[in-house]
C-alpha cells in the first residue's frame, strides 16, 4: 500500500512534475470543533499526464483539489503542506498571484455548474470573460467568436444559439460543456476536473474525454481528476489514488490499483462499480388481480418554447412522446443532455403545462388541474433534481430541509416529524448528526442524499428521480439503488428515472425509454432494448459506455 500519488522517483516528467503536493492537511471548522479533511495528501502531476483521485463521497478528493486553486470554502484551512505549481508554492500564494495562474496556467471544473455559472449572464460572454482577463483575445468580438469555437469543441450542438442562451435555458450537461469551455478556453498547463462529466451523457462523455485526450497529448496538458466513475479513471488516467477518510489509502498504475486492489477501500469501490456486463436486471412484479390500471399514461405530449422575437419558429424540447409508468415499476430515460428527459418529466408532475398532449395519473386527466387540486397531486409526486446543491435551501438544516414537506401538508406534530427526519436520514445512510448541519457543510453526494431523503418524506406514489446518483460516489450509489429498489418492494412505489448512465439503467429499471431530439426514439423492458437495440442511436450510447478500455489498462504499467 503506498500513500502518497507521486511516481517511483517523485519525478514523473524529464523536467519534474507540474504540480507538486507535499504532505496536505486541512482542516474545517465546525460547530462540533475542527474537522481534518485533508491528512497528510502527497501528489504529483507531470506535464502531458492525466493522474485520478477516486473515493468514496466526503473523502477529500474535492477539497483537495479546491486547495490547489485557492478555492477552500469559508472555516477550511491549510494547516500543514505545500501545493507547489512548478516553484510556486500556492498554498501560501496571495490571492493576487492565484488569480493570475486561475483560468490562464490552471482551468478548473466544478462539480455543480447551475452555482458556478452566473445565472444573469449569457454563456458566450461567460467564456470570453476569460480570454479577456488573460489579454487572449483583441477584443469582445474575437472573444465572442472564440467562445462559440470553444462550445463547439465541447461537443454542444448549436454553438451559436448556446452562446446567446443563459444558464437556466440549458440541460444540466450543456451546463457542464459550458464549464468545460471555460475551463480550456485558455488552453492551460493544469487542468483541474472535479467530477467533469457526471452530468454527461455517455456519448458526450466519450467526446470530450477524446478531446481532453487530445488536448494532453498536443498541448502537454496534465490533468488532475476528481471522479467516482472507475470506469473513466481506468480509461483515461495513468495513475490512480484512491482517498478514504482525508489520506491516500491506496496509489499506483492503473493496472496496479484497478487491476490487483491491495487495500480494503479499493476492493469495496470496485465491488460496488456497476456495469452493464455484472448488472442484474430486475424483473417487473406481478400486479395484484383486478388492479389494471397504471399510474402515469402520457400520450402526444408535447412542449414548445419561444425564442425572444417575434416571427421566430419556437423549439420543440418534447416531440409527441408517448410514455406509460407501471405501478411498483421504475421507467428510465436514457439519452443525450438536451434530448428532452428532464422537461418531460416537468411535464409529468405539472411543473409545466405541455403545449398539446395530455397527462393521466392514477386513471385521472390532470392536464389542466389548477389550485388546491393540484396541491393535493403533488404530495403523491415528487422529485429528486439533478443539482442538490442549487434545490437545497442554504439558509436551513438538513433536519428542516426533510421535515419542510410534512410541515407544508400538516403530517404530525413537530416531535413525529423530528423522528421520521431522523428516520429518513438512517435510509440514505447519513449520521444523525447531519440533522444539525447545512447544506454547504456537506459534499455533494451527502447533499444528493440529503435531497432524496427529502423527496420520500410523504411517501409518494411517484418518484422523479433526475440524475440522482451522478453525484454520488459507487459505493454510496450502490446503497441508494438498493434503497428505491427496498421502497418499490415494500410500498409499490413507482419511479421515473432519468440517467445517462447505462448500467445504473440496467439495474434500476424495468423499462427503458431512449430520447433524442425531443422524440422517444426507442423503448421496451430493460433487456430488450439492451440486448437487442433497434435504433442506431440506442446501439451508440450501448458502444460509448465508459471502461470499454479497462481490460487492456489492467495489464498496464
Amino acid at each position: 500500500m503506498t500513500k502518497n500519488l507521486t511516481a517511483p522517483d517523485g519525478r514523473p516528467g524529464e523536467s519534474g512534475p507540474l504540480l507538486g503536493i507535499e504532505g496536505l492537511r486541512i482542516s474545517y471548522r465546525t460547530r462540533a470543533g475542527r474537522v481534518d479533511a485533508v491528512r497528510g495528501v502527497s501528489l504529483t502531476v507531470a506535464p502531458g499526464e492525466v493522474v485520478a483521485l477516486v473515493g468514496a463521497s466526503g473523502s477529500g478528493k474535492s477539497t483537495t483539489a479546491h486547495a490547489v486553486v485557492g478555492l477552500l470554502p469559508p472555516g477550511a484551512t491549510v494547516t500543514a503542506g505545500r501545493v507547489l505549481f512548478g516553484a510556486t508554492d500556492l498554498a501560501a500564494a496571495g490571492e493576487p498571484e492565484l488569480r493570475r495562474h486561475r483560468g490562464r496556467d490552471i482551468g478548473f471544473v466544478p462539480q455543480d455548474p447551475m452555482v458556478s455559472l452566473n445565472p444573469v449572464r449569457r454563456i458566450g460572454p461567460q467564456i470570453g470573460e476569460v480570454l479577456l482577463i488573460h489579454k487572449l483575445a483583441s477584443g469582445r468580438r474575437e472573444a465572442a467568436e472564440r467562445a462559440v469555437e470553444l462550445l463547439a469543441e465541447a461537443g454542444l450542438p448549436q454553438p451559436h444559439l448556446r452562446a446567446r442562451q443563459y444558464p437556466h435555458e440549458l440541460s444540466g450537461g450543456m451546463r457542464q460543456r459550458a464549464l468545460i469551455a471555460i475551463a480550456l478556453a485558455a488552453r492551460p498547463k493544469l487542468l483541474i476536473a472535479d467530477e467533469p462529466t457526471s452530468a454527461l451523457d455517455v456519448t458526450v462523455q466519450r467526446a470530450l474525454l477524446d478531446h481532453v485526450d487530445e488536448l494532453v497529448a498536443r498541448t502537454g496538458t496534465a490533468v488532475l481528476l476528481i471522479t467516482h466513475d472507475l470506469g473513466v479513471a481506468a480509461d483515461r488516467a495513468q495513475r490512480v489514488g484512491v482517498m478514504s477518510q482525508g489520506e491516500i489509502v491506496e496509489s499506483g498504475t492503473v493496472g496496479e490499483v484497478l487491476g490487483d486492489p491491495r487495500h480494503t477501500v479499493t476492493r469495496q469501490l470496485l465491488r460496488a462499480a456497476p456495469s452493464l456486463g455484472s448488472v442484474r436486471e430486475r424483473t417487473p412484479p406481478v400486479r395484484p388481480e383486478g388492479d389494471s390500471r397504471d399510474l402515469v399514461v402520457a400520450r402526444g405530449l408535447v412542449k414548445e418554447f419561444t425564442r425572444g422575437r417575434r416571427g421566430r419558429a419556437p423549439v420543440r424540447a418534447v416531440d409527441s412522446v408517448d410514455l406509460t409508468i407501471r405501478r411498483g415499476e421504475t421507467l428510465a430515460l436514457v439519452g443525450e443532455s438536451g434530448s428532452g428527459k428532464s422537461t418531460t418529466a416537468r411535464l409529468l408532475v405539472r411543473l409545466a403545462d405541455p403545449t398539446s398532449g395530455t397527462v393521466h395519473f392514477d386513471g385521472e386527466d390532470i392536464t389542466s388541474l389548477r389550485g388546491e387540486a393540484l396541491r393535493r397531486l403533488r404530495r403523491r409526486m415528487q422529485i429528486v433534481y439533478q443539482s442538490p446543491y442549487a434545490s437545497l435551501d442554504p439558509r436551513l438544516t438538513v433536519g428542516d430541509i426533510i421535515t419542510e414537506p410534512l410541515r407544508a401538508y400538516r403530517v404530525g406534530d413537530r416531535a413525529g416529524r423530528s423522528r421520521e427526519a431522523a428516520a429518513l436520514l438512517d435510509r440514505v445512510h447519513l449520521p444523525a448528526g447531519t440533522l444539525r448541519r447545512r447544506p454547504q457543510e456537506l459534499s455533494g453526494g451527502q447533499r444528493q442524499r440529503v435531497a432524496i431523503a427529502r423527496a420520500l418524506a410523504l411517501r409518494p406514489d411517484l418518484v422523479v428521480c433526475d440524475e440522482p446518483v451522478s453525484a454520488l460516489d459507487v459505493a454510496v450509489q450502490a446503497r441508494i439503488l438498493e434503497l428505491l429498489t427496498e421502497l418499490q418492494e415494500e410500498s409499490g412505489l413507482s419511479c421515473l428515472f432519468i440517467s445517462h448512465d447505462l448500467a445504473v439503467v440496467r439495474g434500476i429499471a424495468h423499462h427503458v425509454g431512449v430520447m433524442r431530439g425531443g422524440r422517444l426514439v426507442e423503448s421496451g423492458p430493460v433487456a430488450q432494448v439492451f440486448a437487442k437495440p433497434s435504433h442506431p442511436y440506442t446501439r451508440e450510447l450501448l458502444a460509448s459506455v465508459a471502461g470499454s478500455r479497462r481490460a487492456g489498462a489492467m495489464n498496464a504499467g
